[in-house]
C-alpha cells in the first residue's frame, strides 16, 4: 500500500470520511530540506460529518492525529481541506 493509500484509508476508518482525495505532491518538492527526510508532501481533501461545528484548527488537529503513525516518517507535509457533509467541495 502506497502512503497515499495508507492516508486514505486511515481517514476514512478514523474520522468516517465519506470522502478523501489524496494528491502525492512530493515531487513538486524534491531538493528542499525536509525531502532529505524521507518523508512525502500530500493534499488532502476531506469530508466528514465529524467536523460539524468545529473550528477549522479542531479539524486539522483530528486529522493530524488519526495520521499520527504515518507523520512520524512517511509524511513531511500536509496541505489540508477539511469540510462538514453540507459544505461545498472545491473545484
Amino acid at each position: 500500500m502506497t502512503t497515499a493509500e495508507t492516508i486514505a484509508a486511515t481517514l476514512r476508518h478514523a474520522l468516517g470520511a465519506t470522502v478523501v482525495t489524496v494528491e502525492d505532491e512530493s515531487a513538486l518538492h524534491a531538493g528542499h530540506a525536509g525531502a532529505a527526510s524521507g518523508g512525502g508532501h500530500f493534499r488532502v481533501i476531506v469530508v466528514s460529518s465529524q467536523f460539524e461545528g468545529k473550528s477549522l484548527v479542531a479539524r486539522h488537529r483530528m486529522v493530524y492525529d488519526a495520521l499520527a503513525n504515518e507523520m512520524r516518517h512517511a509524511i513531511h507535509a500536509l496541505a489540508l481541506t477539511t469540510l462538514s457533509p453540507d459544505q461545498r467541495m472545491p473545484e
